[in-house]
């Protein structure tokens, strides 16, 4: 079939991306799914600090690509070997899709599954396959979804099945925001009712490990960032203390808050003076938690002394340690209660033709999550 499609073919292109255009508006083929996936009408697609890592060179991906790795559709086409799922369900895509049988998810930890790692960065599906051609050419896959266009070919294990009650605006971010950001509160840190807990960097990732602590009961919530705006809204989503970050004073400032730092320490800018800051104001005996993603390459240091007399623990959360399958519905229920608004997130809605600008919104701090509307959006 044919569609449109959002292309990448070079990386690294100055902004503002509206000028420079690093992602063009392409008629490409799409083929029929093969054994165990499906083809999916995606309805929404959030733009995400790592897709721009992409466009940006941070993050090198074979090229030309069709990015985007955090939406929602409807399944339009079943291929072989899939039994589980028919056309009409709708679904929230995974982008750390999971063999389930390997000795990561036999533990429980799918997040960390090996097996489709090489795929993802061939830029192929897990069957090795590319289903996208532009002008006869393969196109790359972009960890298995690509969703960025108005339909996607992704394999089984990179979607979860939800009600279709749910808004698919809504649930175009649960499978990265959320999942990344409540999940590394609720999942890797375990937080409990009472603890403490900062979060460093407000996008959309760190405004929902924010709602994760709310939800999980923290007592106290210092959330930290570069844009007063931000800080604006964490207070009114539920931080007890907002600190601005990028200032010589804002480590001595949040220590001296919190009587020399917080026990768990949460950072979601993917950059290193995020990190930096992150470990500066954790607690003797906490625990610092990375869950965003740097540049590759980027090194951070620790005093090696200090990390075994401090009793310091500093650990890694990709996908917020989720088992998919068991916490989209999780999250979803929360949703349906009130207690996780992940509405609040939407920064508004875009047009594949409107995509360059609203990744210079997204690179200039702004917004939280910009939904993509492939298709176009619905009028009013």
């Amino acid at each position: 079939m044919k569609m449109r499609a959002a292309v990448l073919h070079e990386t690294g292109r100055p902004r503002p991306y509206a000028r420079s255009r690093p992602l063009t508006v392409e008629e490409v083929e799409l083929d029929p799914p093969g054994p165990g996936e499906l083809l999916v009408e995606v309805t929404g697609a959030g733009l995400c600090h790592s897709d721009l890592s992409v466009i940006s060179r941070a993050r090198p991906r074979p090229l030309p690509l069709v990015i985007g790795h955090e939406g929602a559709g409807i399944v339009r086409e079943v291929g072989p070997e899939v039994h589980d799922l028919k056309p009409g369900d709708h679904v929230v895509f995974v982008f750390a899709g999971s063999c389930g049988h390997c000795r990561y998810c036999d533990r429980g930890r799918p997040n960390i599954c090996t097996t489709q790692v090489p795929s993802r960065l061939a830029g192929a599906l897990p069957s090795g396959q590319r289903r996208l051609r532009w002008r006869g050419a393969p196109l790359n896959h972009f960890l298995g979804v690509s969703l960025f266009a108005e339909y996607a070919v992704a394999h089984r294990r990179s979607m979860v099945k939800i009600d279709p009650d749910v808004p698919l605006d809504d649930a175009a971010v649960l499978g990265c925001a959320v999942l990344t950001g409540a999940g590394a509160v609720l999942n890797t840190a375990r937080l409990e009712p009472g603890g403490e807990i900062a979060v460093v960097g407000l996008g959309g990732v760190g405004m929902n490990a924010l709602l994760g602590a709310v939800v999980s009961g923290a007592e106290r919530i210092v959330a930290v960032d570069t844009n007063p705006d931000k800080l604006r809204l964490a207070r009114e989503w539920g931080a007890t203390d907002t600190v601005l970050a990028g200032r010589p004073e804002t480590v001595a400032e949040v220590r001296d808050l919190t009587d020399g730092g917080l026990d768990v320490v949460i950072e979601t800018a993917g950059s290193v003076p995020a990190m930096e800051t992150a470990i500066a104001i954790t607690a003797r005996g906490g625990r610092t938690i990375s869950a965003g993603l740097p540049e590759v390459g980027s090194p951070v240091s620790y005093l090696h002394a200090a990390l075994v007399t401090d009793e310091r623990s500093i650990q890694g959360s990709y996908m917020g340690s989720c088992v998919p399958e068991r916490d989209i519905p999780r999250f979803v229920a929360l949703y349906r209660r009130g207690k996780l608004p992940i509405e609040r997130l939407r920064s508004g809605f875009i047009t594949l033709d409107e995509i360059n600008e609203g990744f210079d919104r997204l690179a200039e701090g702004g917004v939280l999550r910009q939904i993509l509307k492939p298709g176009g959006i619905p009028a009013a």
